[in-house]
């Protein structure tokens, strides 16, 4: 039977197929636990220790316990993550028809192996906009049904596809098989989508739509041991960092823990609520003004005494390719949570704040790995090094190994996942 934490694990990422979903999943989470939402429009109220809130910024979160002692010279313990994940995004103007076909024009988010995402039978979810009278509202929407289909071309028309790989051109060879055209339903996506949130469709106004793998999060492999699911980058992190911060004692610590999920960290992270953005320190601000008298500079002492620990998933050792990795550092599955370190800051790692992860480590009896990519290979990067630059604050990058990162179907370790709560919990409680 698998680990209660991993049950709840392949439950929120089947209940998150959009950021807009994974945000929205975890506020429901929270408000569980006594997490109560913040209205960024409206006047600040008194922030006492122990207030637990959140702010909800489209797929976007940023949740908070207020700790003991004042933020200016307690700091705040900080966890961040990303909510989304390279997908493929419908298009404005959508319908395409060729040959009795209607398509869906797709722009690929974010860097996605393209050959991953043929021959899967793929749902539609996140986000419309509504003519409300004379108003707008918006909605979640999950067309959780197999309606679109990116069909290989048989290997008899294409006799190279082997020796040369599937190379796929995103403008002509990306738009998905929708439906067969009809001359009673002249555009049927829209028809589909109004039909789902009941309205008419000359309401529908915009959208924020992308396609996703239908098939479920599960246990895979003869003892169970791995993690098989869509969006496994970043939502392992995100519900890593939920489980610490809803798993805290009743103990109340000095410091103020900050649980941070971020949209658009695929695509740079530069939006209104990317982790370049102003809303962190917007919610450090708020706590640290409305917790304790505040006077001048109170965020900069707050930083001094603060961490952060930016979880990103991180790069296993391949069976098949293991000449990708540094030889000294190849993470490898449920051997525990990963160090990622680059001399070039594209991981925020330093010394000490590698010292404090490997300490956490060590309280909870969790192993603990390393990853330095290869000198001659570039280096991706996470939310850390960006958040770390704006506010100043100490940090360390990690991430549990897995493969198949940015697949429409990804690969992680079953073990991995509970040794990450246990350490984040611990981070935040001390």
């Amino acid at each position: 039977m698998a680990d209660p934490v991993v049950q709840r694990f392949l439950e929120f990422l089947d209940a998150s197929p959009s950021p807009f979903h994974a945000a929205k999943q975890a506020a429901r989470l929270l408000e569980g636990a006594g997490y109560t939402a913040i209205d960024e429009g409206a006047e600040p109220g008194e922030l006492a220790p122990g207030t637990r809130a959140y702010v909800l910024r489209g797929g976007s979160i940023v949740a908070f316990r207020v700790g003991a002692a004042p933020p200016a010279s307690a700091g705040f313990r900080m966890v961040a993550a990303h909510t989304d994940s390279p997908n493929l995004r419908v298009k404005p103007r959508p319908l395409m028809t060729s040959q009795g076909y209607v398509r869906l024009g797709l722009e690929p988010y974010g860097g996605v192996i393209l050959a991953s995402w043929t021959d899967r039978d793929l749902g539609i979810a996140g986000r419309v906009v509504l003519r409300d009278g004379e108003d707008v509202t918006d909605d979640l929407v999950d067309l959780r049904q197999p309606l679109c289909r990116i069909p290989n071309i048989a290997v008899h028309l294409n006799r190279k596809v082997n020796d040369e790989g599937l190379k796929l051109n995103a403008q002509t060879d990306l738009p998905a098989v929708f439906a067969l055209e009809r001359e009673d339903v002249a555009d049927p996506f829209r028809t589909l989508l109004a039909e789902e949130v009941g309205c008419e469709p000359s309401d529908l106004l915009a959208w924020d739509l992308g396609l996703y793998d239908l098939t479920p999060a599960a246990l895979a492999g003869a003892h169970q041991e791995f993690v098989n699911s869509a969006r496994l980058d970043n939502l392992a992190s995100c519900h890593a960092g939920l489980e610490a911060l809803l798993g805290a004692g009743d103990d109340l610590p000095d410091a103020t823990a900050v649980l941070g999920l971020f949209d658009h960290e695929e695509i740079g992270s530069r939006t209104g609520r990317g982790a370049q953005s102003a809303l962190l320190e917007a919610v450090l601000r708020r706590v640290l003004v409305h917790a304790t008298e505040h006077a001048p500079g109170d965020l900069d002492r707050a930083m001094a005494h603060s961490w952060l620990i930016s979880a990103d998933m991180a790069h296993a050792v391949h069976p098949a390719f293991s000449d990708k990795h540094d030889p000294q550092h190849m993470p490898k599955i449920n051997q525990g949570p990963v160090i990622k370190q680059n001399v070039n800051a594209r991981y925020t790692t330093e010394a000490d704040s590698a010292a404090l992860f490997v300490r956490l480590c060590e309280q909870v009896g969790a192993p603990c790995q390393w990853f330095v990519n290869r000198s001659d290979l570039a280096c991706g990067s996470t939310v850390g090094p960006m958040i770390a630059a704006n506010l100043g604050v100490r940090a360390v990058d990690v991430g549990n190994p897995m493969l198949s990162m940015h697949s429409a179907r990804e690969m992680g370790g079953a073990e991995d996942h509970p040794h990450m709560v246990r350490v984040l919990r611990a981070f935040f409680a001390a």
